[in-house]
């Protein structure tokens, strides 16, 4: 029997709209707020639209590198998208275990104590993550971004802007080393207390698999941890580490590199202890992303925002001690 052909996805077509761009959109690119604007449009129908000049700023024709200003007016003509496919509802018990995990609000930021096991956003089979999760939360801020992201495994401090403004002024304080992020790990063995600084370049590789492997390499980014070691547990040492860069896995990386792999680390850590420590209660990633100090730039104000570590890893301790 002959399968009948996929359906080609609903399309919607858009009315033409004037959109009057304030000063938290100013310095953003017209590609960049398109994109944004335009749910689900195809990176070549964006190019398209105003390489034709069919998108106008101020009546005049403009690039896709344009940045935008506060007062201009940009015309966004009319086009076809598909429908799309809207994310998963928050559940009962996941908003309550979000606005629980709420460490910090003013009027431009949020830090959220991230659990793991949640996505920092959706994508891969991934329905609902963190970010969309927070949007359904908070209807009226229309302009919520991740600052910075954690790994799926990983808990901890994650900062969400509420405004543009506020996302362009941490990015720029990141840029600065103006941000102290503070992580706790447990790793294997006892780590030298002389140990206080690993500067190991960093590259990503993908495996055969297409699984996104990072590994030390002379060819590549200069990365650079901080370390100090907070408590001896026999074979193990919990650790506090500051990524003085921001490299993928770069904690992770550093410490198998010492010879001292993350507990529970399934890419870069030891299979056995792992599965020692999940017959013993210890079924996760210990990293944690433990404190964040910083300038709110919505306030100005210096803050300092620690995450509590989750239930399963204080008793990881617990048991060790």
């Amino acid at each position: 029997m002959q399968q009948k052909p996929t359906p080609p996805p609903k399309l919607t077509a858009t009315a033409v709209k004037y959109v009057s761009i304030d000063e938290d959109r100013a310095g953003q690119r017209i590609d960049n707020f398109l994109m944004t604007h335009l749910k689900g449009a195809p990176k070549s129908l964006i190019y398209r639209i105003v390489r034709k000049g069919e998108v106008r700023v101020n009546k005049g024709r403009i690039k896709p590198d344009y940045k935008l200003k506060d007062g201009d007016i940009v015309r966004v003509p009319p086009v076809k998208l598909p429908e799309p496919n809207a994310p998963a509802a928050v559940s009962k018990g996941l908003e309550k275990q979000l606005r629980d995990a709420i460490l910090y609000e003013s009027p431009g930021l949020l830090i959220i104590n991230k659990p793991h096991g949640l996505a920092v956003h959706g994508g891969s089979g991934i329905n609902l993550g963190l970010i969309e999760s927070l949007r359904q939360l908070y209807p009226n801020e229309r302009s919520l971004e991740l600052v910075h992201r954690l790994d799926r495994d990983t808990s901890g401090c994650i900062m969400v802007a509420k405004k543009r403004s506020t996302l362009r002024a941490i990015h720029a304080q990141l840029r600065d080393g103006g941000i102290d992020k503070v992580y706790q790990a447990l790793v294997i063995g006892g780590w030298p207390k002389s140990c206080q600084k690993v500067d190991a370049p960093l590259m990503k590789n993908v495996i055969q698999s297409g699984e996104r492997m990072v590994r030390v390499e002379q060819e590549g980014k200069r990365s650079i941890t901080r370390y100090k070691v907070l408590q001896n547990l026999g074979q193990f040492t919990l650790i506090e580490a500051k990524p003085i860069t921001g490299r993928t896995h770069q904690i992770r990386v550093h410490c198998q590199h010492m010879g001292h792999p993350i507990v529970g680390d399934p890419k870069y850590g030891v299979d056995q202890v792992n599965q020692e420590q999940r017959q013993l209660g210890l079924n996760r990633l210990f990293l944690h992303a433990a404190q964040l100090r910083l300038i709110d730039p919505s306030t100005e104000k210096k803050i300092d925002v620690k995450a509590p570590l989750d239930m399963r890893l204080q008793q990881a301790i617990k048991r060790l001690n």
